[in-house]
Protein backbone atom coordinates (compact mmCIF):
# COMPACT_ATOMS: atom_id res chain seq x y z
CA UNK A 1 0.00 0.00 0.00
CA UNK A 2 1.52 3.93 -0.99
CA UNK A 3 2.01 6.46 1.98
CA UNK A 4 -0.94 8.20 0.80
CA UNK A 5 -3.66 5.00 1.13
CA UNK A 6 -1.76 4.38 4.65
CA UNK A 7 -2.72 7.83 5.21
CA UNK A 8 -5.97 7.54 4.25
CA UNK A 9 -6.91 4.43 5.99
CA UNK A 10 -5.46 5.78 9.43
CA UNK A 11 -8.05 8.80 8.82
CA UNK A 12 -10.99 6.64 7.80
CA UNK A 13 -10.02 4.64 11.01
CA UNK A 14 -9.51 7.10 13.27
CA UNK A 15 -12.91 9.50 12.06
CA UNK A 16 -15.45 6.26 12.93
CA UNK A 17 -13.20 6.42 16.48
CA UNK A 18 -14.19 9.75 16.98
CA UNK A 19 -17.93 9.27 15.78
CA UNK A 20 -18.37 5.87 17.90
CA UNK A 21 -16.18 7.43 21.08
CA UNK A 22 -18.73 10.39 21.49
CA UNK A 23 -20.91 10.06 24.22
CA UNK A 24 -23.24 12.65 26.41
CA UNK A 25 -21.18 12.84 29.56
CA UNK A 26 -23.25 14.43 32.76
CA UNK A 27 -20.30 13.94 34.98
CA UNK A 28 -17.07 16.63 34.54
CA UNK A 29 -14.20 17.36 36.03
CA UNK A 30 -14.42 20.60 37.94
CA UNK A 31 -10.55 21.48 37.75
CA UNK A 32 -10.01 20.55 34.02
CA UNK A 33 -10.15 24.12 31.74
CA UNK A 34 -10.27 24.57 28.83
CA UNK A 35 -8.12 27.77 27.38
CA UNK A 36 -9.72 30.84 25.44
CA UNK A 37 -7.42 29.57 22.30
CA UNK A 38 -8.59 25.70 23.12
CA UNK A 39 -11.95 26.75 22.53
CA UNK A 40 -11.57 29.19 19.95
CA UNK A 41 -9.80 25.83 18.45
CA UNK A 42 -13.12 23.71 18.59
CA UNK A 43 -15.22 27.09 17.29
CA UNK A 44 -13.00 26.91 14.34
CA UNK A 45 -13.98 23.42 13.34
CA UNK A 46 -17.26 23.79 14.04
CA UNK A 47 -17.73 26.48 11.44
CA UNK A 48 -16.60 24.35 8.46
CA UNK A 49 -20.11 22.78 9.16
CA UNK A 50 -22.12 23.34 5.96
CA UNK A 51 -25.37 25.89 5.89
CA UNK A 52 -27.49 27.11 3.42
CA UNK A 53 -26.16 29.21 0.55
CA UNK A 54 -23.19 29.27 3.27
CA UNK A 55 -25.10 32.25 5.26
CA UNK A 56 -23.44 30.48 8.51
CA UNK A 57 -26.18 32.03 10.80
CA UNK A 58 -25.07 30.25 14.05
CA UNK A 59 -23.89 32.47 16.95
CA UNK A 60 -22.54 31.12 19.93
CA UNK A 61 -22.15 32.39 23.67
CA UNK A 62 -19.06 30.83 25.50
CA UNK A 63 -19.78 30.83 28.86
CA UNK A 64 -16.54 30.33 31.22
CA UNK A 65 -17.40 32.58 34.46
CA UNK A 66 -18.35 30.35 37.52
CA UNK A 67 -20.51 32.80 38.98
CA UNK A 68 -22.44 32.90 35.86
CA UNK A 69 -22.61 29.43 35.40
CA UNK A 70 -24.12 29.25 38.90
CA UNK A 71 -26.59 32.02 37.71
CA UNK A 72 -27.09 29.06 34.34
CA UNK A 73 -27.70 26.31 37.06
CA UNK A 74 -31.15 26.88 37.71
CA UNK A 75 -32.51 27.84 34.77
CA UNK A 76 -31.07 24.72 33.75
CA UNK A 77 -32.99 22.49 36.04
CA UNK A 78 -29.89 22.19 37.86
CA UNK A 79 -27.73 20.04 35.76
CA UNK A 80 -24.58 19.87 37.24
CA UNK A 81 -22.31 19.86 34.27
CA UNK A 82 -23.44 23.56 33.76
CA UNK A 83 -20.83 24.28 36.72
CA UNK A 84 -18.36 21.46 36.59
CA UNK A 85 -17.70 21.44 32.52
CA UNK A 86 -15.24 23.74 31.87
CA UNK A 87 -17.69 25.50 29.21
CA UNK A 88 -21.25 25.60 28.56
CA UNK A 89 -21.62 26.92 24.73
CA UNK A 90 -25.02 28.04 23.69
CA UNK A 91 -25.77 28.01 20.13
CA UNK A 92 -28.24 30.34 18.74
CA UNK A 93 -28.84 31.16 14.91
CA UNK A 94 -29.43 34.52 13.25
CA UNK A 95 -32.74 34.97 11.82
CA UNK A 96 -31.48 37.65 9.23
CA UNK A 97 -28.19 36.09 8.57
CA UNK A 98 -28.86 36.96 5.26
CA UNK A 99 -28.12 40.47 5.39
CA UNK A 100 -24.59 39.28 6.19
CA UNK A 101 -24.58 38.05 2.56
CA UNK A 102 -22.47 41.13 1.61
CA UNK A 103 -19.92 40.32 3.95
CA UNK A 104 -19.36 36.84 3.36
CA UNK A 105 -19.62 36.94 -0.67
CA UNK A 106 -16.85 39.68 -0.17
CA UNK A 107 -15.07 37.39 1.89
CA UNK A 108 -15.23 34.82 -0.98
CA UNK A 109 -14.09 37.58 -3.66
CA UNK A 110 -11.31 38.52 -1.24
CA UNK A 111 -10.11 34.60 -1.38
CA UNK A 112 -10.35 34.10 -5.37
CA UNK A 113 -13.40 31.72 -5.17
CA UNK A 114 -15.65 34.30 -6.90
CA UNK A 115 -15.83 37.48 -8.93
CA UNK A 116 -17.11 40.65 -8.10
CA UNK A 117 -20.10 40.18 -10.15
CA UNK A 118 -21.18 36.92 -9.22
CA UNK A 119 -20.99 38.10 -5.60
CA UNK A 120 -23.25 41.17 -6.56
CA UNK A 121 -26.01 38.95 -8.16
CA UNK A 122 -25.81 36.84 -5.09
CA UNK A 123 -26.49 39.32 -2.52
CA UNK A 124 -29.21 40.46 -4.57
CA UNK A 125 -30.86 37.09 -4.76
CA UNK A 126 -30.41 36.33 -0.88
CA UNK A 127 -31.78 39.51 -0.11
CA UNK A 128 -34.88 39.19 -2.87
CA UNK A 129 -35.76 35.49 -2.59
CA UNK A 130 -34.56 34.65 1.48
CA UNK A 131 -35.75 38.18 2.78
CA UNK A 132 -39.08 37.45 1.71
CA UNK A 133 -39.62 34.17 3.15
CA UNK A 134 -42.09 34.00 6.33
CA UNK A 135 -40.40 33.68 9.90
CA UNK A 136 -41.25 30.04 10.27
CA UNK A 137 -39.57 29.16 7.30
CA UNK A 138 -36.13 31.39 8.17
CA UNK A 139 -36.59 29.85 11.15
CA UNK A 140 -36.72 26.22 10.38
CA UNK A 141 -33.46 26.66 7.86
CA UNK A 142 -31.63 28.39 10.36
CA UNK A 143 -32.21 25.72 13.02
CA UNK A 144 -31.34 22.70 10.78
CA UNK A 145 -27.70 24.85 10.00
CA UNK A 146 -27.80 25.36 14.24
CA UNK A 147 -27.87 21.37 14.68
CA UNK A 148 -25.10 20.68 12.12
CA UNK A 149 -22.83 23.10 13.55
CA UNK A 150 -23.70 21.65 16.88
CA UNK A 151 -22.82 18.10 15.86
CA UNK A 152 -19.57 18.77 14.10
CA UNK A 153 -18.50 21.20 17.88
CA UNK A 154 -19.31 17.95 19.80
CA UNK A 155 -17.27 15.54 17.08
CA UNK A 156 -14.47 18.30 17.18
CA UNK A 157 -13.85 17.77 20.95
CA UNK A 158 -14.24 14.67 20.77
CA UNK A 159 -11.26 14.54 18.31
CA UNK A 160 -9.28 16.03 20.59
CA UNK A 161 -9.94 14.06 23.30
CA UNK A 162 -12.88 16.02 25.37
CA UNK A 163 -16.41 15.29 26.17
CA UNK A 164 -19.65 16.87 25.45
CA UNK A 165 -23.32 16.84 26.00
CA UNK A 166 -25.99 18.63 24.34
CA UNK A 167 -28.84 20.24 25.96
CA UNK A 168 -31.95 20.84 24.82
CA UNK A 169 -33.67 20.79 28.45
CA UNK A 170 -33.86 24.57 30.09
CA UNK A 171 -35.43 27.20 30.24
CA UNK A 172 -35.43 28.96 27.50
CA UNK A 173 -36.82 32.37 28.03
CA UNK A 174 -34.85 33.21 31.35
CA UNK A 175 -31.98 32.36 29.52
CA UNK A 176 -32.68 34.49 27.08
CA UNK A 177 -33.56 37.06 29.52
CA UNK A 178 -30.29 36.61 31.15
CA UNK A 179 -28.17 37.17 28.29
CA UNK A 180 -29.98 39.58 26.83
CA UNK A 181 -30.58 38.01 23.44
CA UNK A 182 -32.54 40.33 21.13
CA UNK A 183 -35.65 38.23 19.18
CA UNK A 184 -33.29 38.62 15.89
CA UNK A 185 -31.44 35.22 17.60
CA UNK A 186 -33.24 31.77 18.05
CA UNK A 187 -31.74 29.38 20.74
CA UNK A 188 -30.51 26.08 19.43
CA UNK A 189 -29.07 23.93 22.38
CA UNK A 190 -26.53 24.02 25.09
CA UNK A 191 -23.57 22.24 24.64
CA UNK A 192 -21.29 21.71 28.11
CA UNK A 193 -17.10 20.78 27.07
CA UNK A 194 -14.84 19.51 29.31
CA UNK A 195 -13.20 16.18 30.56
CA UNK A 196 -15.02 13.40 32.02
CA UNK A 197 -15.14 12.38 35.65
CA UNK A 198 -17.08 9.59 34.36
CA UNK A 199 -17.52 8.17 31.18
CA UNK A 200 -20.99 8.45 29.48
CA UNK A 201 -22.57 5.32 29.45
CA UNK A 202 -22.90 3.08 26.39
CA UNK A 203 -26.20 2.99 24.53
CA UNK A 204 -28.02 1.42 21.98
CA UNK A 205 -29.39 2.71 18.14
CA UNK A 206 -31.75 1.04 16.23
CA UNK A 207 -30.72 -0.95 13.32
CA UNK A 208 -30.04 0.22 10.05
CA UNK A 209 -32.47 -1.48 8.09
CA UNK A 210 -35.20 -0.33 10.59
CA UNK A 211 -34.94 2.85 10.07
CA UNK A 212 -34.08 3.23 6.11
CA UNK A 213 -36.36 2.87 3.16
CA UNK A 214 -34.93 2.40 -0.17
CA UNK A 215 -36.46 4.72 -3.18
CA UNK A 216 -39.71 5.67 -0.84
CA UNK A 217 -40.87 5.41 2.13
CA UNK A 218 -42.55 2.61 3.47
CA UNK A 219 -43.38 2.58 6.73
Amino acid sequence: MSTTGQQDSQSLVDFYEVVKGRRSVRKYDPDFKLTEEEIKDLLAAAVLAPSGSNMQPWRFIVITDQELKQQLLPIAFNQEQVVAASAVIAVLVDLKAYTEAPLIYGKAVEAGYMNEETAEKLVTNMSNFVGSRPPERLLQSALIDGGLVSQQLMLAARAKGLDTVPMGGYNVDQFRELMGISERYANVMLIAVGKAAQPGHPTVRLDVDYVTSWNGFNR
